[in-house]
């Protein structure tokens, strides 16, 4: 297989699964949110979120992959197993690999949650908020295109979603959380 075809489809795969991640994320936000419209009910949020979640890993699955056989970056199976053992910008690399297993972990939970029990399914599915910026700052180290205006520009299209989509969370759950206290502290309302 040439060189530059592994390239063309580590950074195509990593690029792809990071837009695709970056929904799961905004996804899951709005899942935990709950909300819903007459046009969009919440179990198209709850299986968008799943389907997406499970292409992404496809999509990342063929990056690693073809990292591992690209000559070039010269990886090998240990860089991608072991945080910064990588010989190519190490740091980078191993930012990818610490975001891979917290992924893996909210990936395995979600699969096993009938078995694990909703508590610890909640408690590792936080990790994604801890995987998804490290695969950005992964993406934006780690690629040789990072600077180009078309990648800065994947970024933004990563970074802008999220950043909403979380605001939105904040402000969703401070309303929630004044409307609760309101009727609990209103005389002849509450408990």
């Amino acid at each position: 297989m040439s060189t530059q075809i592994l390239w063309f489809a580590t950074r195509g795969a990593g690029i792809v699964s990071m837009l695709l991640f970056t929904a799961v994320v905004v996804l899951g936000v709005i899942t935990t949110m709950r909300w819903q419209s007459d046009r969009w009910p919440r179990f198209l949020t709850v299986e968008l979120h799943r389907t997406i979640s499970l292409l992404s890993v496809v999509f990342l699955v063929v990056h690693i992959l073809t990292a591992i056989l690209d000559p070039f970056t010269n990886l090998g199976l240990a860089a991608a197993l072991v945080p910064f053992a990588s010989s190519y910008r190490p740091l980078w690399v191993g930012l990818g690999v610490l975001s891979v297993y917290l992924g893996v972990a909210v990936l395995v939970t979600s699969l096993l949650r009938e078995r694990v029990g909703l508590r610890l399914w909640r408690a590792v599915h936080w990790l994604a908020y801890a995987s998804w910026p490290l695969a950005l700052v992964h993406s934006i180290g780690s690629g040789s295109d990072a600077t180009a205006t078309w990648m800065l520009a994947v970024d933004a299209l990563c970074v802008v979603p999220v950043a909403i989509a979380v605001a939105w969370r904040l402000i969703y759950a401070r309303g929630s959380n004044r409307s609760v206290l309101t009727s609990v502290a209103e005389p002849g309302r509450g408990a």
